[in-house]
């Protein structure tokens, strides 16, 4: 199912709270907790340095899950063993094709209390990441306008990583930051392949873990449009970030971290 038939959902204040919105959080508790962080394709676990920094002053545990964009099964799967080796509760949160992965690694586990998209697809069941990038995303243009194709060892037939070109990474992904660190950036990319993109998402853990939304209202990759249809379906939180790119955890750290802070505190309320 394509992000077309979720409908187109305009900018609007974030609903009410609602019991699943808050997370039915307790009036105490015993530890605050661990802020698992997943970055997207063409990004990196650095991506989320700003983030991490103001978590960690707030007093949070931070982890920063490597997330390998080989491909969605593969991911979840390697997210969702890591996520084993965590005690206590977990928000977790998603950038990008990020989002895909926590959707899909937070499902049947317990431990995970708040899911947290920052610019982020969340699929349903049998949706692909490509499929919710919106009718206007950049990434709409031709394929060898886009990307760069690379080779690697053990791809399945007619697979590829995919580094986006500097114009498209400059102009569309990280447009609202500084020339020179969208270079730097560029430059550092962590590629995803094609099947990272086109693999179907076989769980929505939005679908009985709150959910929490940041959405940057320039973004050109995943579109704010297909992300408000998205944060709808699953009964989100919403924040918007007036003129924030796809990057917005790296231009705005400040209100990325402000969500998963509430996020957090649904949890495990601040004494």
């Amino acid at each position: 199912m394509a992000v077309a038939s979720l409908g187109v959902i305009g900018a609007a204040e974030p609903p009410p709270p609602t019991a699943a919105a808050a997370g039915n959080a307790p009036a105490a508790c015993a530890a605050k907790p661990t802020v698992v962080l997943v970055h997207g394709a063409w990004a990196g676990t650095s991506s989320w340095n700003g983030v991490t920094e103001r978590l960690q002053r707030e007093g949070y545990v931070v982890r920063a899950f490597a997330n390998p964009l080989r491909g969605l099964t593969g991911d979840a799967a390697d997210l969702a063993a890591f996520l084993k080796t965590i005690d206590g509760p977990v928000v977790l949160v998603g950038h990008s094709y990020g989002g895909s992965v926590i959707t899909n690694g937070a499902a049947n586990n317990p431990a995970v209390r708040q899911l947290v998209y920052v610019d982020a697809a969340a699929p349903a069941v049998g949706e692909t990441t490509a499929q919710l990038s919106g009718a206007t995303s950049a990434l709409g243009a031709q394929p060898a306008t886009l990307y760069d194709r690379v080779p690697y060892t053990g791809a399945p037939s007619g697979d590829a990583e995919l580094y986006l070109k500097q114009p498209v990474f400059l102009q569309s992904f990280g447009q609202d930051l500084p020339k020179p660190l969208a270079t730097t950036l560029w430059a550092g990319q962590r590629p995803a392949t094609m099947r990272a993109f086109t693999t179907p998402s076989k769980a929505a853990a939005w679908q009985t873990i709150p959910s929490w939304y940041v959405i940057g209202t320039a973004d050109k990759i995943i579109t704010p449009e297909s992300q408000q249809a998205m944060a709808r379906r699953a009964n989100a939180r919403i924040l918007q970030v007036p003129g924030g790119s796809h990057l917005t955890l790296v231009s705005h750290p400040t209100p990325v971290t402000e969500q998963i802070l509430a996020a957090a505190h649904a949890v495990c309320p601040p004494s």
